[in-house]
């Protein structure tokens, strides 16, 4: 067998790597995808070279990656920003898909593979609720040791007792599931435990001092509490340290999913059952992230879709199913955020109404913002001179929206481009979903990428999930698998595509 055919291979080997493991692994993910790259490359430089395809969004997608580039040399933090541009060249996963997958038949099995390997966080999200997580206080006397804790940063140190309703996961990085196991972990060891809990929309890390339980004749009277409980009141992350994370990418995996069995001619089928069984166990996950943005970027994604291929009286039964679950979305925020659906008190919600004011501020302050932006990530190190963050008293971190993100790290100019790239990108879904003749997998994929794009973008109107690389390592995976559908669709049949 040639190098050439062995080469070709790895590199789909690879692509399936990725595809399983995005939904998890960010660090196994981005291995894959390097090796791949490093094997592609070698590819194209043995005989006979592989032909290489162009595509509707060659310009934007690689002149946004340029302009990113010279908005980081001109960076306030040129070093942080240049770094950055790590996770920028994430786009190159686009064309090591695109350019080495010739076949719908691939494209089904990776589509395949990211829904199914997806579904293994989601039964570790319904396992978790079932069994609970950690070990949550109620009754907790003044005299507890766990009323001596402390949250310490650099710049911070404030006493922050553990109350009732706190759920405490770890010590010292190792988890605890009882009220023995966190006792014996306080009892002894270093002056400080490190202990890891979870509060409403809070997991900082805490210490607590040793050696100070309680005397008493069993472990909760040691420990100061009245009750425990298993936490099942926390909000779902699979695999990932975030929600958001979490959700952004259950939302595009979802809407690929539901994309696929729309399409199904024969929807009484094997595929078409487990499909909708992974769309079942998918909106559970994305309900149990209790992700506003992302169930409403969902929303926008199913509508969509639905106006896209389905008939009247199926909308209607869909509407109809989805008021009980509207319903239940309201009783769920309250139970797990003790917030409404719109809520003018929730604090996330007055958090952004400042950073936009002040980051819109800052973008217009100076042209040299509007036109190459302060540079990724350096509103980290710049943030005091620029009085971000009411001055530092509210939490450091960005500006919850990819619209103003982008615009004030990178420069109008890339925000532009990159709107230019979510338009001809769309632009090229709706045009494959609306061709006659398109195969079941290449309109279900499409239908499933313009409903996830759509849904992104909405959520990312009030979230940064540009950001997130796990978020926009599996946008760019959809968006190669839609590449190659466009090609074998021009082309008129899946087997004049190189193989």
């Amino acid at each position: 067998m040639q190098i050439s055919t062995w080469l070709e291979r790895a590199v789909v080997g690879c692509l399936f790597i990725v595809a399983v493991f995005a939904p998890h692994s960010i660090a196994v993910t981005q291995a894959a995808w390097l090796l791949g790259m490093a094997l592609w490359l070698a590819r194209l430089a043995v005989y006979p070279r592989p032909s290489l395809f162009r595509s509707p969004v060659d310009y934007a997608l690689i002149g946004f990656f340029i302009l990113s580039g010279i908005s980081s040399i001109f960076s306030y933090s040129p070093i942080t920003s240049i770094g950055k541009m790590r996770g920028a060249s994430l786009f190159t996963i686009v064309y090591l898909l695109s350019q080495n997958v010739g076949s719908l038949r691939l494209v089904r099995l990776l589509a395949l593979a990211l829904i199914g390997s997806c579904m293994i966080n989601v039964l570790l999200t319904a396992g978790q609720l079932a069994i609970g997580k950690g070990v949550k206080v109620e009754g907790v006397a003044n005299g507890s040791p766990l009323t001596k804790a402390v949250f310490r940063t650099r710049t911070v140190t404030q006493p922050t007792p553990i109350v009732n309703g706190d759920t405490i996961w770890e010590v010292d990085g190792n988890p605890v599931g009882t009220p023995e196991e966190l006792a014996r972990a306080l009892a002894s060891g270093t002056p400080t435990a490190k202990v890891r809990i979870y509060r409403v929309e809070w997991m900082p890390e805490l210490e607590i001092p040793r050696g100070q339980l309680l005397p008493g004749n069993n472990v909760l009277a040691q420990l100061g509490i009245s009750s425990w409980s298993r936490g099942r009141d926390w909000r779902a992350t699979g695999f990932y340290n975030h929600w958001v994370t979490y959700s952004e990418v259950l939302q595009l995996i979802a809407s690929l999913a539901l994309g696929l069995f729309l399409a199904l001619k024969q929807k009484r089928s094997l595929t078409g059952v487990l499909l909708v069984l992974a769309v079942i166990g998918l909106v559970f996950a994305l309900g149990m992230t209790v992700t506003r943005a992302s169930w409403i970027g969902f929303a926008v994604s199913v509508v969509a879709m639905l106006l896209l291929s389905a008939s009247r009286r199926t909308i209607l039964i869909v509407g109809a199913c989805a008021i009980p679950l509207v319903l239940a979305s309201i009783v769920l925020l309250q139970q797990k955020r003790s917030i409404g659906f719109f809520d003018k008190k929730d604090q996330s919600t007055s958090w952004r109404e400042m950073v936009w004011k002040e980051g819109f501020q800052l973008l217009v302050s100076n042209p040299r913002h509007l036109v190459v932006g302060v540079g990724m990530d350096s509103i980290k190190g710049h943030w005091r001179e620029w009085g971000l963050f009411d001055n530092g008293r509210q939490p450091i971190g960005h500006m919850h929206s990819n619209v103003l993100q982008i615009a004030l790290e990178r420069g109008l100019p890339a925000l532009i481009v990159w709107l230019i790239l979510i338009g001809v990108y769309l632009r090229m879904l709706w045009r494959i979903t609306r061709r006659e003749g398109v195969d079941d997998v290449a309109r279900g994929v499409a239908l499933g990428a313009l409903g996830g794009v759509l849904g992104f973008f909405a959520s990312g109107l009030v979230h940064y999930n540009w950001g997130d690389s796990e978020v926009v390592t599996v946008f760019y995976f959809i968006m190669g698998l839609c590449l190659v559908v466009e090609r074998t669709n021009q082309r008129g049949t899946d087997s004049s595509v190189r193989r």
